[in-house]
């Protein structure tokens, strides 16, 4: 026998490569037509969905596409979700503007896109114009809602093309839309009308509200809580004056200041709207700050300080991110065809003092 240790190894020949696959191969295999999986790789229009995801599907078995091409491919396009804010000098509507944009990170896995647009909110012909036109490119829409035939129909509008709507922190009746998002402001009202009766304590006098609008069912639930819970709690003590602000800080100091001229024996005011620094000016400026019991809506950096300084003694709050969080999932169930609240907990009031702020 042949002593082959002595001998060089023979050489290894490397596997010819597997030859890449072809368009051509990929559509006979998947049953459609070249043109068709050439508009399914190149991500162009015009093909059904069960369609495309056959094709993509053996493009990644035939080593054509990276399996993570795949299954970005077969992802569903993020949902595109427009918040509708009222514009003016309401810090909490920014705070809100402000957090969507902050949690765009977060939203990333429930696959969705955000994006706000500041409106005129008082003008119920023009918030229906402005509904319409964004809902022309959006999935969903959450907007603050005045209760208006015009805002009502332009909401229907929507559901009638399929795009879903949302009202936020103020709800309009008889609508079709999907979900309110937003405290019980009934309770809120009462809530306030509570606190403001116990600080007072036995004192005689006057008290008063401000609103942002009455056109606000929100600001109208909040004052007829107030109202009725005042009532039981302090029957000799009349609601004199409901003036609204516009959640406007300018409005809010005049409509203060012509309160307080006129009711020299003022002991509290319940602002149900925003721009709580309006009024904070008009009490400082007449020496009454810390003489009439003043409750207001919105944890914002200047609501925060007039806690503080002793000026503002409660604040009822509800969470920003709590509103857009609770948005989202409900668009997100929509889109997957479940009940639009699975997951998704009430918004709850909060009473912010100067001692628990957060």
């Amino acid at each position: 026998m042949k002593d082959r240790r002595n001998e060089a190894p023979e050489p290894v020949v490397p596997a010819a490569p597997a030859p890449r696959a072809r368009l051509a191969d990929i559509a006979r295999l998947a049953g459609v037509s070249s043109a068709t999986a050439d508009r399914v790789i190149n991500h162009r229009p015009g093909v059904r969905t069960a369609t495309m995801h056959r094709v993509l599907k053996v493009a990644a078995e035939m080593g054509y596409l990276p399996a993570s091409d795949l299954m970005a491919s077969l992802r569903p396009k993020p949902m595109q979700l427009v918040f509708l804010l009222p514009t003016g000098t309401n810090r909490y509507f920014r705070l809100l503007a402000n957090y969507i944009d902050y949690a765009e990170e977060q939203l990333a896995d429930l696959n969705v896109r955000c994006r706000y647009h500041f409106v005129e909110g008082f003008n119920p012909n023009v918030l229906a114009e402005r509904l319409r036109h964004y809902g022309r490119r959006a999935d969903g829409i959450a907007f603050m809602a005045l209760e208006h035939p015009q805002v009502r129909e332009a909401v229907n509008t929507l559901a009638d093309a399929g795009v879903h709507v949302l009202t936020l922190i103020s709800d309009v009746s008889n609508s079709q839309r999907v979900s309110y998002v937003g405290m019980d402001n009934r309770a809120a009202g009462r809530t306030a009308a509570y606190l403001l009766a116990r600080f007072i304590g036995n004192r005689k006098g006057k008290i008063a509200m401000l609103a942002g609008s009455l056109s606000y069912r929100a600001h109208e639930e909040r004052e007829l809580g107030f109202s009725r819970m005042l009532e039981e709690m302090l029957p000799a003590i009349p609601v004199v004056d409901s003036r609204e602000g516009r959640d406007d800080a300018e409005t809010n100091y005049r409509q203060a200041r012509g309160l307080l001229a006129q009711y020299p024996d003022l002991v509290g005011i319940y602002n149900t709207g925003g721009a709580s620094d309006g009024v904070a000016r008009a009490l400082k400026e007449a020496g009454r700050d810390q003489k009439v019991v003043f409750i207001g809506h919105g944890l914002t950096q200047d609501t925060r300080a007039l806690l503080i300084d002793g000026t503002l003694d409660a604040v009822i709050n509800q969470q920003p991110q709590n509103l857009v969080m609770n948005s989202v999932r409900i668009f997100s169930n929509l889109r997957q065809r479940r009940n639009p609240l699975v997951g998704v907990e009430p918004i709850r009031i909060s009473v912010v003092l100067r001692e628990n702020l957060p």
